[in-house]
């Protein structure tokens, strides 16, 4: 018995695209809902090591939930590199500054860490409100059985 490769034309021929209202939902069951569809685990000619997965829509990323004290005890940091460069904020100020960081920081540290994620986190699309600006693209209903 041999196993078949999927070739990365064929795999990116068949991207779809899902959109899903963040509002009310738990930042880390919705981050791996997400990041299991950016990778394509959902399909059934996934491979590991090539981009299959579709590309997915979040709107109204601000009335994401985190539940516990999360919101006072989760802290980000950014640095810059230089000293003293460390800067640090809580997850409520967070959300009030740019609330897409933190649902894309959790989708990211979801995936490997590897040059393919970096490709396949690009397919992940914020949007702040209910409105975004890929229509045209037909987005589909986020799958529920995910």
């Amino acid at each position: 018995m041999s196993t078949t490769i999927v070739s990365t034309e064929a795999a990116a021929a068949s991207r779809a695209w899902y959109i899903i209202d963040a509002e009310g939902q738990t930042l880390g069951r919705l981050a791996t809902r997400i990041a299991t569809v950016l990778r394509g685990k959902h399909k059934v000619d996934f491979t590991s090591h090539v981009d299959c997965g579709d590309y997915v829509i979040v709107t109204n990323v601000e009335k994401i939930n985190m539940t516990g004290n999360k919101l006072d005890n989760k802290y980000y940091h950014r640095y810059s590199g230089y000293m003293g460069g460390l800067k640090s904020k809580t997850a409520r100020q967070v959300l009030d500054s740019h609330p897409e960081r933190v649902l894309h920081s959790a989708v990211k540290g979801m995936l490997p860490k590897n040059r393919l994620s970096r490709q396949v986190i690009k397919k992940l699309k914020l949007f702040v409100g209910s409105e975004h600006v890929h229509q045209a693209q037909n987005p589909q209903a986020f799958p529920a059985h995910i």
